[in-house]
């Protein structure tokens, strides 16, 4: 009697080694240029040399290199669409040219393939003037946090709960007893862990840990929180930012109101910021993380609430970080603070 074949399915590891799970994550293969949040991977763009040097680099012009009668963009950015109705013109001395006929003023209307007037030429033209922004394009985030290191070598005191409807974390020892200068910096580096269940571990451990300890605790190591924040920031992968803003909302919140955290978070605005004001106006929905309706809105969000636990002197600071950003409260509750 033949056993039916098992059907195993696929799990979302990324950096396998022996699929072990006694095994440790391979980090020899990562080079210099996988620093996390690094630009060494990005496509290096040819250097103009006019803008440095007196030297110029001349072209034999070319019939080809100039634009013909009935093409160019029209002063525009774009290309108008083949169907666009012909713009009326008050001037007399200004002759449109319409599609696949003849100019008012008897000239014959240049006509590509296609059926437009010079349509194709200027697609190719607009298409070759495209701008690739390498500014929104992620950076490396490879395998090599902290708190995989000490999670594969057993020294940290957490486990999952495979529940049976969720999965919790569970702590072999109380969270009180923990030494908060040396696991809270482990757990926010995991910040920009994208694989469990290393990111799963390391963002409820940062919520219990701040639920527990509160400002007295989370202040004095506010410090060492910085360099990981603003890492898995500059990674520009849209799962970890959402994840890092609202590990700051949270932040800012944990000393029930005390805004003691809010106000020594203020001097370093500086690094935390910049990733906010690139991506403040991003529009992408992010339904499935976190159900924000996009990730604008909720850079939004966490800067209004850096502004109200931020103290007098928070709004300014963000202001010169974020300029796109008003306030959301009046001059009196701002000095009343």
């Amino acid at each position: 009697m033949m056993m039916a074949s098992k059907k195993q399915r696929t799990t979302g590891t990324h950096h396998v080694a022996t699929g072990s799970c006694f095994d440790g994550t391979n980090t020899s293969g990562i080079t210099i240029k996988d620093r996390p949040g690094g630009h060494g991977a990005l496509p290096v763009k040819p250097v103009d040399v006019r803008a440095f040097s007196f030297d110029r680099v001349t072209e034999r012009p070319t019939p080809s290199a100039f634009l013909k009668r009935g093409t160019g963009m029209g002063g525009k950015l774009a290309s108008p669409p083949r169907d666009a109705p012909t713009p009326e013109f008050p001037d007399e001395n200004v002759t449109p040219k319409k599609h696949g006929g003849r100019s008012r003023g008897g000239g014959a209307a240049v006509e590509v393939e296609g059926g437009g007037v010079g349509t194709a030429a200027v697609d190719d033209a607009a298409s070759s003037r495209q701008i690739e922004f390498s500014a929104f394009a992620e950076r490396p985030n490879p395998p090599n946090t902290e708190f995989r290191r000490f999670y594969e070598r057993g020294d940290l005191p957490v486990q999952i709960d495979h529940g049976g409807v969720n999965n919790r974390i569970a702590w072999k020892i109380g969270i009180e007893r923990l030494e908060y200068h040396h696991y809270l910096p482990i757990f926010f580096d995991g910040l920009r862990e994208v694989e469990e269940p290393y990111a799963f571990l390391a963002e409820r451990g940062i919520y219990d840990m701040m639920h527990v300890g509160k400002g007295r605790r989370v202040l004095p190591v506010l410090r060492q929180l910085i360099i990981p924040i603003n890492t898995a920031l500059n990674t520009r992968n849209q799962e970890v930012i959402v994840k890092t803003l609202k590990v700051l909302q949270a932040l800012v919140r944990c000393d029930n109101g005390k805004n003691d955290v809010g106000e020594a978070l203020v001097p370093y605005y500086r690094q935390i910021l910049p990733i906010m004001n690139l991506f403040i106006r991003c529009p992408v929905v992010q339904s499935e993380i976190g159900g924000s309706p996009s990730l604008g809105a909720l850079i939004q969000e966490t800067l209004e609430a850096l502004e109200r636990h931020g103290g007098s002197h928070a709004f300014i600071h963000m202001k010169y970080m974020v300029p796109s950003y008003e306030s959301v409260m009046n001059e009196i509750e701002r000095d009343n603070k």
